[in-house]
């Protein structure tokens, strides 16, 4: 057990000064109502901004669209197969078998138990701040039916991830103080209200361009989730609690879809961030996350090198950069050879159970290849 173990169990963390002193919405209701919302500072650069915003209502994604009603026919095709393959995806809790975990979850160390299930409570509350954020914002935004079709599948997949974080505490933790105070994250642990006022402001922002906050939530899906994601797996490379790293790679998988999506839609704005700003915004996650699994509640509590993990932040956020099109910040190579390519394309799972890159049969395939035919060889 690590020297520094005590004071973990305090739950006392230091102020952070990423970013400014923010407004909490801790001393209102659980997660954010547009009271809350309102409250929170606007992260935008206004004078940049005056005039991106008066340029949206001629964003294509944004202007009004009276055929928005009706999905057919198909205007965005790329946007469309998004959709598609999110559904192709789709899984829910009941496939995952958490009866093994048990016996490895009694025997990890105090401290192992204590970073999985934070992590757990963190990954169960951020999931509802996402899906905030596209009932508030873009599913109403957004005036392109494909592209709302895929926000709307999304916010039922998040309400699965929820879902599965909520079972994975119900069934680890047995005492039900314990068990409370994880389901209550962003009210008891400092490090979870840093990471979901982050997010809030860019829910709540009326200045920043939808550009901006397109690229905020792409760096909260696609970094925010990364280091999380590289730890459990850590536990799969161990080849330890089967039901909790198959259920990642399953949401770590969705997570990546989400992530591309967000790039994709960047690709077809017309009124982009510049290359500063979006540097600026993905320095500020990063950040965010490398103090989170370094200082606030370090890796090496289940054995792994903090150095490493933030430079997998570092070559997470490079892989988003590059992904929008734009150069990298870091340059540096991926530290961890168990995580290449998860997220991106799944591997066989290590317990050989399903792999998480199945598809639901018949939804995606051409029309040809699901038609009956009395010639076809055999």
């Amino acid at each position: 057990m690590p020297t520094s173990w005590g004071k973990f169990l305090s739950i006392s963390f230091p102020q952070v000064s990423v970013a400014p002193e923010l407004p909490t919405f801790f001393a209102s209701t659980l997660c954010c109502s547009k009271m809350v919302l309102e409250n929170y500072k606007d992260v935008s650069n206004d004078k940049e901004n005056q005039g991106s915003l008066s340029l949206e209502k001629n964003e294509p994604l944004l202007r009004e669209n009276p055929n928005r009603f009706v999905i057919f026919p198909i205007q965005y095709f790329d946007i469309w197969n998004f959709y598609k393959r999110a559904v192709a995806s789709f899984w829910t809790v009941e496939e995952v078998d958490l009866a093994k975990d048990m016996a490895d979850w009694r025997g990890l160390t105090d401290p192992e138990r204590f970073f999985i299930t934070r992590v757990l409570a963190f990954f169960a509350a951020s999931d509802g701040i996402v899906n905030e954020n596209l009932v508030e914002r873009f599913a109403q935004e957004v005036q392109v039916p494909e592209a709302r079709c895929f926000y709307g599948f999304q916010i039922a997949i998040e309400n699965i991830h929820s879902e599965m974080y909520s079972k994975l505490i119900e069934t680890y933790v047995k005492d039900t103080d314990e068990r409370s105070k994880l389901f209550n994250a962003i009210f008891e642990f400092e490090f979870v209200k840093k990471k979901a006022d982050w997010a809030l402001r860019w829910i709540s922002s009326q200045e920043a361009t939808f550009g901006e906050r397109l690229i905020a939530f792409a760096a909260i899906e696609g970094i925010f989730f990364s280091g999380s994601f590289a730890a459990i797996f850590w536990l799969k490379k161990r080849g330890l609690m089967p039901g909790l790293t198959h259920s990642n790679e399953l949401i770590s998988r969705d997570e990546g879809l989400h992530r591309d999506f967000a790039c994709l839609l960047y690709k077809h704005l017309i009124n982009k961030p510049s290359e500063q700003r979006i540097h600026q915004i993905i320095r500020d996650a990063v950040t965010i996350e490398q103090e989170y699994l370094t200082e606030s509640l370090p890796v090496d509590m289940i054995g792994m090198n903090c150095r490493l993990m933030s430079q997998y932040i570092e070559f997470v956020a490079d892989h988003l950069l590059v992904e929008l099109g734009l150069n990298k910040v870091y340059n540096v190579k991926n530290p961890f050879d168990f995580m290449e390519n998860l997220s991106i394309q799944g591997k066989t799972n290590f317990f050989e159970k399903k792999v998480s890159e199945y598809q639901k049969m018949g939804v995606i395939g051409k029309d040809e290849d699901r038609e009956f035919s009395l010639d076809a060889d055999f």
